[in-house]
């Protein structure tokens, strides 16, 4: 798909997400919207999977490990054709298998169960070394959190991954600068985090995470570096989109009144014209 037909897809996701996270009443919608343009580019541009057989041995493997934002994978394997549309109105309700966590055993296209941070990327440097046994030539990919890469298993997993040369691995940080209650860089500063991944003999490219051309070029097979994983380190907005919650800490899992979510699903129409506008 060209980057125009992925934005317009992204702002489908974004204004689906929203409605989910309104009607439900729970939901962490901040980092949803900053994550929604990295699963848009992977699902539709990047990664070789088929919803038809969503286990299939030779399809490509995306952890996410910041669970927490499980309504935007859901909504995106939902216009993905993974689960049906419809479904998505039973995010957290009683008895959905859409719930707050993602559940491999219950949702096609979810590779593992994520919340506890820092166990996705532990898990795809497995699954890496798994392909590489196996001389397989899928790819696997790991979306963090920027907040998450405080938590010490992920450096472990990161030492690893460098030491086994998994030039198959790719880890995409959702570098919103924020988490829960505070911004990053006041709780546990990560800085230069560049510099760091490349001391421990990654990859690194940094790029504007909300920029489709970009993220998909720096998806791309075409970029890997032999020998080396990768790291993608996506510069993005919490709440990116919505005005009111774009870089705003209060909107990591705060549910948006009425009014709010009326304001904000006015904004994601107006993107969506602008889109069609310039096609």
């Amino acid at each position: 798909m060209n980057v125009t037909e992925l934005r317009k897809i992204a702002n489908r996701i974004r204004r689906r997400d929203l409605r989910a996270v309104f009607e439900a009443g729970a939901g962490h919608i901040g980092g949803e919207m900053s994550v929604i343009d990295i699963l848009t580019a992977l699902y539709f541009h990047v990664l070789n999977v088929d919803p038809a057989a969503p286990l299939a041995p030779n399809r490509d493997r995306l952890v996410l490990s910041k669970g927490h934002t499980a309504c935007a994978l859901y909504v995106t394997l939902a216009e993905r054709g993974f689960i049906p549309q419809e479904e998505i109105s039973t995010f957290l309700k009683p008895r959905s298998r859409l719930n707050g966590h993602p559940n491999c055993t219950k949702v096609p296209g979810v590779e593992t169960n994520t919340g506890p941070l820092g166990h996705g990327l532990p898990v795809g440097v497995g699954m890496a070394v798994a392909a590489g046994l196996s001389r397989a030539s899928w790819r696997t990919f790991v979306i963090t959190g920027d907040g998450e890469l405080q938590e010490g298993s992920n450096w472990e997993a990161i030492m690893a991954a460098a030491q086994f040369k998994l030039d198959s691995l790719t880890l995409v940080v959702d570098h919103n600068r924020l988490q829960q209650g505070a911004r990053v860089a006041d709780t546990n500063n990560l800085a230069p985090l560049a510099v760091k991944l490349e001391s421990f003999g990654w990859a690194v490219e940094e790029i504007d995470g909300h920029d489709m051309e970009q993220i998909c070029k720096a998806l791309s097979p075409g970029v890997a570096t032999t020998g080396k994983p990768k790291c993608v380190i996506a510069h993005t907005n919490k709440g990116h989109g919505i005005s009111f919650m774009s870089d705003d800490v209060a909107w990591h899992h705060k549910v948006p009144s009425r009014e709010q979510y009326e304001r904000a699903m006015v904004e994601l129409e107006v993107a969506r014209a602008e889109i069609e506008e310039a096609a």
